[in-house]
């Protein structure tokens, strides 16, 4: 399926890139009263990255993926478990109204039109119950991913990170269609071989939007940046943040 972002090419490198904090995730779980054999729908599932931990909670999930390579490594790696992975998009997910527990969204929220996915959301998610969008964001006063965020600015003027950085309560709760919207945040931090560092940061659709033609290009000075730290493992520290609000009406 065409969407306006392709994220084609990204799909193999998105499989290097973090988790979320084990301790943002159970909140999310508790707040939203998550039960075994209850129903999600993780909406932008990519590779699974987020998809995996709802069907490890023991929830039946349907994976909803617009595009073919990355619902294809999804499924993969949620094979034997119970996820169903469908060619949809966040503003039609083509599911029945009000039949999930639960909806999420893993770093796909800022990519979608938020008005329209927060309708589709509200109509099939039972009532009281809870939709939540997260992200994982870099520490940029980490010396380490400050010098990667100095090469950025000097390739790309106006870098930026746009809705993936803002505060979404006042989206959520100018909806009129969810109440008790909560912030939560968790910190994490990944341990990585240096390939896979720069193997996640050819992932990065952010950086490569902006970048453009000269996307390779930046990534292989990121490459040579951390080449230079002289160290066989980069230490990149996170933080967990999700937005969590409960079904109006």
């Amino acid at each position: 399926m065409k969407t306006e972002w392709d994220y084609t090419e990204l799909a193999d490198a998105y499989l290097k890139r973090p988790d979320y904090s084990p301790e943002a995730l159970e909140r999310i779980r508790r707040l939203a009263g998550i039960s075994a054999g209850d129903r999600a729908c993780d909406i932008g599932a990519g590779v699974a990255h987020l998809t995996l931990h709802l069907a490890r909670w023991g929830l039946s999930v349907v994976a909803v993926e617009p595009n073919d390579a990355m619902r294809r490594n999804g499924s993969i790696r949620t094979r034997g478990m119970d996820v169903e992975w469908i060619e949809a998009t966040s503003h039609d997910t083509r599911q029945r109204d009000a039949s999930f527990d639960l909806v999420t969204f893993g770093s796909s929220f800022n990519v979608a039109d938020r008005t329209l996915t927060m309708r589709e959301t509200h109509r099939i998610l039972k009532p009281g119950r809870w939709f939540a969008c997260l992200w994982n964001h870099r520490d940029l006063v980490d010396p380490v991913q400050a010098g990667i965020e100095a090469i950025f600015h000097r390739r790309i003027p106006g870098y930026g990170y746009g809705t993936r950085r803002e505060d979404q309560f006042e989206v959520i709760a100018e909806s009129g269609l969810f109440d008790s919207v909560t912030a939560i945040d968790g910190k994490v931090e990944h341990l990585q071989p240096l390939g896979e560092v720069v193997e996640a940061w050819r992932s990065h659709a952010t950086l490569q939007r902006q970048a453009g033609e000269g996307f390779s290009r930046i990534v292989d000075e990121v490459e040579e940046y951390l080449v230079g730290l002289g160290v066989p493992e980069i230490r990149v520290p996170y933080t967990t943040r999700a937005w969590a609000a409960r079904r109006i009406g």
